[in-house]
């Protein structure tokens, strides 16, 4: 463990962070909504404590380790979630707790769209901003943005790389060099953002709410501008335009980066994650246009079918927009399309969830056992495509899943000890650790009704699905301490 670099680093990426309070102070200014002072004094607070964490140490030179890169990751996540929520501290409207305004950031950046704030169209507009851009600067992760400069300041960036990127093959570089494949993940991400906003602008969007859902669309966040979600504008071309978008920003950008760099489209195809990804959305988008349908939920076929497709995409790649009150569905519906959250995204997406790539793996390795059953010994390897899958990898993935079902239950009961009934709950859990956000009963709308201490475990839920159960329970093993 190299303290001095770990802290070098964190300051560092402080400073940065600070800078993204100046453009909503931009928009306070320009709408003129009271907020500016809000995010001025959060600026200077977190820039003050990230220089005085680096400047002392600036001149100290040496490379990051992997463990070093965990504990960077996890340090940088909690104290950005802290460091985000003074703006919604410091600002007069709306008047928020300490509690909740971190509970507000946390679900931001890590791309959740859980939220304790009702009223959004009279908020100001300054405030909306910000938390469109917590979004889109979560959906990626800031920190392999940092990557891109941290070689320029004498420090390593591949093990943060690979600490924070998704998914469990994240050894696979797009180009040579970390700092190109920073930039290359970011280029990707930047170009649907432009395509998406311009897009919502096209179909009758404000400028300031393409820009906006842009932000939340392809960081599959999920926060609006609107109380009504995407389902404000009653529009069916905009619904289409965001499925479309979610499911773009749930692939693998590195599956995007390959063929839209080699031209050649059918690479997507080629993929067995990306077929499984769209084969299981469209499955259950089509149960769910049956159901509504047959139980008279809507009683024009148009409306069960947009709604439908819409609902589907959303909550299966973890985005949790709404254009319907999806949670007052008939249960089988309901209940189907939380379950769909789990699977979740692809890797090396902004989706949250297992991921598609873990589902698909864990599928064969329990295919390879009941084959096993019939040829004891025979070698069967587990194959993704034309590669055999290592045992290490296959390993990995049941430990990670494992550890997803422990953390999970043992948050649903610590939920459940609050005072919350069981199915709000079980729903707040896997909304927040699979970062989706909308729940089931008390937490279908928001959370600002449930008790302080379930907001602090939903929370840790938020952290530990953003970076993936692993980088946070690695902390907790002694071994990861000693020399």
């Amino acid at each position: 463990m190299k303290p001095l670099v770990v802290l070098k680093v964190l300051g560092l990426l402080l400073v940065v962070f600070s800078a993204t309070m100046l453009p909503p102070a931009v928009v306070s200014v320009i709408y003129d909504d009271g907020a500016t002072a809000a995010f001025l004094k959060a600026f200077g607070v977190i820039l003050a404590i990230g220089l005085a964490i680096s400047l002392p140490i600036y001149r100290h030179r040496s490379e990051l380790r992997l463990r070093d890169g965990f504990l960077v990751v996890a340090l940088f996540w909690s104290v950005l979630g802290l460091g985000g929520s003074l703006p919604l501290i410091y600002a007069p409207d709306p008047e928020m707790s300490v509690t909740d305004a971190i509970f507000e950031s946390m679900s931001g950046l890590t791309t959740t769209g859980a939220t304790v704030l009702t009223g959004l169209d009279t908020l100001p507009p300054s405030i909306l901003y910000y938390r469109q851009q917590l979004q889109w600067l979560g959906g990626i992760g800031i920190v392999v943005l940092a990557v891109a400069v941290l070689p320029m300041l004498g420090v390593g960036g591949m093990q943060l790389y690979r600490a924070e990127i998704p998914g469990p093959m994240k050894d696979t570089k797009l180009t040579p060099r970390i700092t190109e494949t920073a930039k290359a993940l970011w280029y990707i991400y930047l170009g649907l953002t432009v395509a998406c906003g311009v897009s919502y602008w096209l179909a009758g969007m404000t400028p300031f709410d393409a820009i906006g859902h842009a932000f939340s669309t392809v960081a599959i966040g999920g926060f609006s501008t609107h109380d009504q979600s995407i389902g404000y504008f009653e529009s069916a071309t905009i619904e289409m335009i965001a499925a479309g978008f979610m499911l773009l920003a749930g692939a693998n950008f590195t599956l995007h980066f390959l063929a839209w760099h080699r031209r050649a489209p059918l690479a997507y195809w080629r993929d067995e994650e990306f077929r499984l990804y769209v084969g299981l959305i469209t499955l259950v988008a089509l149960t769910v246009i049956a159901a509504l349908w047959l139980t008279g939920t809507y009683g024009d076929g148009r409306d069960a079918l947009v709604k439908g497709i819409f609902q589907t995409v959303s909550i299966g790649t973890t985005a949790g927009f709404t254009t319907a009150e999806f949670y007052h569905w008939p249960p089988f519906i309901a209940i189907l399309l939380l379950l769909l959250s789990f699977v979740g995204g692809c890797a090396a997406s902004t989706g949250g969830g297992i991921k598609v790539i873990r589902v698909l793996l864990l599928i064969k390795q329990g295919v390879r056992e009941v084959k096993r059953l019939i040829h004891p010994n025979a070698q069967i390897p587990v194959r993704i495509g034309n590669r055999s899958v290592n045992h290490r990898v296959v390993d990995a993935v049941w430990g990670f899943f494992s550890l997803y079902v422990a953390s999970f239950v043992l948050m649903y009961l610590a939920l459940a000890a609050t005072g919350l009934d069981l199915v709000t709950a079980f729903s707040a859990v896997a909304a927040c650790i699979n970062n989706l956000g909308p729940g089931l009963a008390g937490v279908g709308p928001h959370y600002q009704d449930i008790p302080d201490a379930a907001k602090w475990i939903l929370c840790l839920a938020m952290l530990l699905g953003r970076l993936e159960i692993f980088t946070l329970l690695v902390l907790l093993s002694p071994s990861f301490w000693r020399r």
